[in-house]
């Protein structure tokens, strides 16, 4: 998207939930089931769930996402599944997160149509603010501090840039990047509606504990 792009109408879903957005990736996860490790977030209050799954065939992509979507829409979750919107489609998910390189939002909203959730990830604010126009219903900001979880090749925004975009964009912000239980109070505090982790849960000694005191800290803010 880009500064001249219409401006194409959110969606009617309910909104994303406040509190954490897990991102469920099988190569932080190691041997943990994602269903077990979903079943436990979902135990603790967790509702917001990203499956992100970037080298592996469409058919394991898919049939992971008909086991999880059932079971977090079943607890009043919302399940978006990162870049393939025809997996989103088929397995009947909440909607899409995109990158800056995959389908365009307008194509993702008329693919998904307007009772999808469409996220879209983020580094700057020019992007951030061609998201909003855009007509996305959430974006992701970061990385906010240093991590490994993505592989991250963009700049370090941290705290202020957070702040910055908070300032000037109106849709919910899922800050994004070296984010744990120790740092999330500090990001809930800069503007992120729903603070986004990976590793911090997905690869703690135990995962229970570690949402237990993320979700601590984020109420503790609320």
């Amino acid at each position: 998207m880009t500064k001249n792009s219409p401006h194409f109408p959110a969606s009617r879903c309910p909104p994303l939930p406040y509190g954490l957005y897990l991102i469920l990736d099988p190569s932080a996860a190691g041997r943990r089931s994602l269903v077990e490790l979903v079943e436990i977030a979902l135990a603790a209050g967790v509702r917001a769930f990203q499956l992100r799954m970037k080298a592996v065939g469409t058919r394991q992509l898919y049939d992971l996402a008909a086991r999880l979507c059932p079971l977090v829409q079943g607890h009043g979750g919302r399940f978006i599944v990162n870049d393939r919107c025809d997996v989103a489609l088929a397995v009947g998910a909440d909607g899409v997160h995109l990158g800056q390189d995959d389908l365009l939002l307008p194509d993702a909203r008329q693919i998904l149509g307007h009772e999808a959730l469409i996220g879209i990830s983020t580094h700057t604010l020019t992007q951030a603010l061609d998201a909003e126009r855009g007509g996305a219903d959430y974006i992701g900001f970061g990385p906010i501090f240093p991590t490994v979880s993505k592989g991250e090749r963009e700049p370090i925004v941290g705290l202020e840039g957070l702040r910055a975009v908070r300032r000037h964009v109106q849709i919910p912000i899922v800050a994004i990047g070296g984010i744990g239980p120790g740092n999330v109070a500090d990001v809930v505090e800069a503007g992120s509606n729903t603070p986004a982790m990976i590793s911090a849960i997905l690869s703690a000694p135990d995962p229970a504990v570690a949402i237990a005191d993320t979700l601590a800290a984020i109420r503790g803010m609320r």
